[in-house]
Order: C-alpha cells, then structure tokens, then sequence
C-alpha cells in the first residue's frame, strides 16, 4: 500500500488544525538521546508527522534497555540506539526526514541547534546537557526536558529562562562542558534531587535505599516503563506545541504526573521551598554517605 501523509495524519485533525498539522510537516526537531524519555518522545513525533527528525546518540542498545526503551529489540541489541531508531521510524513513518548523529554531534552542535525548531534533551550525561542547553540559549532554541526522578514530568526552557543549571543550582558555571568533574557530577545530581524531593511527592513512589545507592554512585538510576514513556510522551506534547507556536502547558520549573494518586504536582513557591531544601539536602546528603557505605 502506497505512504499517504495526509491519510496517517487525518486523525490527528480536531487535535490540531490543517494549519498547525502543516506546520508540523515542516517543522525540525533535534532529539539529543534516543534512548528512553527521548526515543519515547522520538516515537510520538514521527507518528504525529513532525517532518524532519535530528537524532544524535553516543550509545548502543543494550538488554538493560529492553525493560524501557521503545527503539529497543532483540534485533537492535548492540546496534547504535541513533542509527537503529532512524531505521525504526523509516518503517513507521517512511514520508520521515531524518538526520542521525553518534559521538559527532557536540562538534556540529551550534549547526543542529540552530537548523531545529525545538530541542528536546534525552541525555542523562551532565556535560552532554551543559552543551545542549548553553547552544541552545546562544541560538535561541527552547528546550524540553524532564527532571531524574520516580514521577513523569516536563519542563520547558526557553532562550530567555534562567539557565538550566543555575536554576537547579549546579556548579558548573564557566566549567567547559567536557571538563566537567566527577564532583561536580555528584553535586548536581544531588542538586537535581534535591529539586525532585522538595517539589514532588517522589519519595514515597520508590524505594529511597536504592536511591541512597544511586546518588552514592554505586548502582544506575532506576527506570521503569510506564514512568520513561509517559515522560516521553509529555515532552512530545511540549515539542509539538513549540513546532505549532501553542502556548506550552509548561514553563521552565515544570510539573510533576502522580498517577498513583491521580494529579499533577507543581512546585511550591519560593518561600515554602526555601523552608523544605535546607531539611531535605541534609536527609539527601546522610543518605548518599549512607549509601555509600553500605
């Protein structure tokens, strides 16, 4: 049967206009990690019919990925998660445009950036991130990202936000993003955290001894389907809303999905979080020592 694009995407009309579906069409998303959040988030943009996809990826899948990652198969194991994902979506989506990347995207980075009209952050790497986010602040591109944590969840930043980093309070301000330490890595995973505990109800909705691990650094950050893909799954709504030119349902501090209680958990003010932190970074700080004792 013959690819129509108008026939895949005729559904989607009522959700969006013939105007913002032709948008879409022409519209370019750079996805930096095509693992989990990001290749969730790859999945719906190919299927809502976002013209031109940029997917950069260092990795490979992996069997660990399996439990997760929507690009990953028995088939893909050990291919390039970038390279394989584009071949998935050539087969779901064969009108797709696509532009792959490996370990050469931090050198093309401002050329990527610059030719999206939204970024979307997949990476779980410190520097990786620095990098998106500084390009895109320089280029003027916004950015849509999740917080580390056991809730779904989005965030949106755009060029002229307080920068990513500086709002979570990480200290790598003028540290060049390959020259980031490894105690700079533990103060900003701490530093992510503690934004995720103070902001959210996250700690009753996983097992806080294997996240005292986690931070310790002695096991990897958990994952869990549901939580990954509906993540993913609400940064592609935010994508989609930057290709379209809607009003982004979120802003630079986020949101929280509690589907074990049924409700959207946004941050407390400014005064009520400065209250929580102090008590939480110390409960965060005994436990990573704990952790990394045990």
């Amino acid at each position: 049967m013959p690819f129509s694009y108008a026939e895949m995407t005729g559904r989607n009309l009522g959700f969006l206009s013939a105007s913002e579906q032709a948008r879409l069409r022409d519209g370019v998303a750079f996805v930096c990690g095509t693992g989990g959040m990001g290749g969730a988030c790859i999945m719906a943009l190919a299927r809502a019919g976002v013209g031109h996809l940029i997917l950069a990826d260092i990795d490979s899948f992996d069997v660990a990925n399996l439990n997760r990652q929507v690009f990953a198969f028995s088939d893909t194991l050990g291919r390039p998660k970038a390279e394989a994902t584009a071949e998935v979506l050539g087969r779901l989506n064969p009108g797709i445009g696509l532009s792959v990347r490996g370990a050469e995207w931090t050198e093309q980075v401002q050329a990527l950036v610059a030719r999206a009209g939204v970024v979307v952050n997949g990476t779980d790497d410190l520097g990786a991130s620095l990098l998106l986010y500084r390009t895109a602040r320089a280029v003027g591109r916004t950015v849509i990202d999740a917080y580390a944590g056991p809730l779904p969840s989005v965030y949106v930043t755009r060029a002229g936000d307080i920068p990513h980093a500086r709002r979570l309070r990480y200290l790598t301000e003028g540290t060049p993003w390959d020259q980031i330490t490894p105690a700079q890595r533990r103060q900003a995973l701490l530093a992510e955290a503690l934004h995720v505990v103070v902001h959210s109800s996250s700690r009753h909705h996983v097992d806080m001894a294997l996240v005292a691990e986690v931070i310790a650094g002695r096991r990897p950050r958990m994952s869990f389907a549901p939580m990954v893909i509906t993540t993913g799954q609400l940064m592609a709504y935010e994508a989609i809303a930057a290709l379209t030119g809607r009003k982004h349902g979120a802003d630079s501090r986020g949101w929280f999905l509690n589907p074990y209680r049924g409700r959207v958990e946004r941050p407390w003010p400014a005064p009520v979080a400065a209250l929580l932190r102090p008590l939480v970074a110390r409960a965060l700080v005994r436990m990573a020592d704990d952790g990394g004792g045990a």
